[in-house]
């Protein structure tokens, strides 16, 4: 799963992201590229019509809405809906954050950013990180050239629940989900 979080988990505001950072856009579009990324219908509603879907990757959409139509996407009813047909790929969760919190079980690696920036007014939030996740690397601070100070995390599932969870990614064939 790949996100970026200002203080207090903040990812979303009014549908859009509540600040400019255009070196994680960067490290975003690096890290995904080649792989399929999973996304809720809103997040894909919030990216700009240009780059709809994302170029490189395969998209995946996941509604509830049974005659939702994403063009250049594939849709999927659920997230299991999503993951099955990628079960031998390495996929990306996109967001929003219902679908963070639903993929949180089967996810083995989480890639967040840091931004020191408050939003006092946000309406969406980063799932938390619980125990069961390591952090394999805490990044270092940086600066982006907006002013936004923000670090780049990279977190593992546990090894005792890494064992667990690939486990059972097998015997559901859901494959590799970050």
């Amino acid at each position: 799963m790949i996100w970026a979080e200002a203080r207090g988990g903040a990812i979303g505001r009014d549908g859009e992201l509540p600040w400019h950072l255009p070196e994680d856009l960067a490290h975003f579009k690096r890290t995904t590229l080649g792989a399929p990324v999973v996304m809720g219908r809103r997040t894909w509603e919030s990216l700009p019509e240009r780059v709809r879907p994302l170029p490189g990757r395969e998209n995946v959409v996941v509604t509830r809405d049974a005659g939702y139509e994403a063009p250049g996407a594939t849709i999927a009813h659920s997230l299991e809906g999503a993951l099955a047909p990628l079960s031998e790929e390495r996929a990306w969760i996109l967001g929003g954050g219902e679908l963070f919190r639903a993929a949180m079980p089967v996810a083995d690696e989480l890639v967040v950013t840091r931004i020191e920036l408050d939003v006092p007014d946000a309406d969406t939030f980063a799932p938390e990180i619980g125990p069961e996740w390591e952090l394999a690397d805490p990044g270092g601070p940086q600066l982006s050239k907006t002013g936004l100070g923000y670090r780049i995390e990279r977190w593992v599932r546990g090894a005792a629940e890494s064992d667990t969870a690939e486990s059972d990614r097998r015997g559901n064939s859901r494959g590799n989900v970050g």
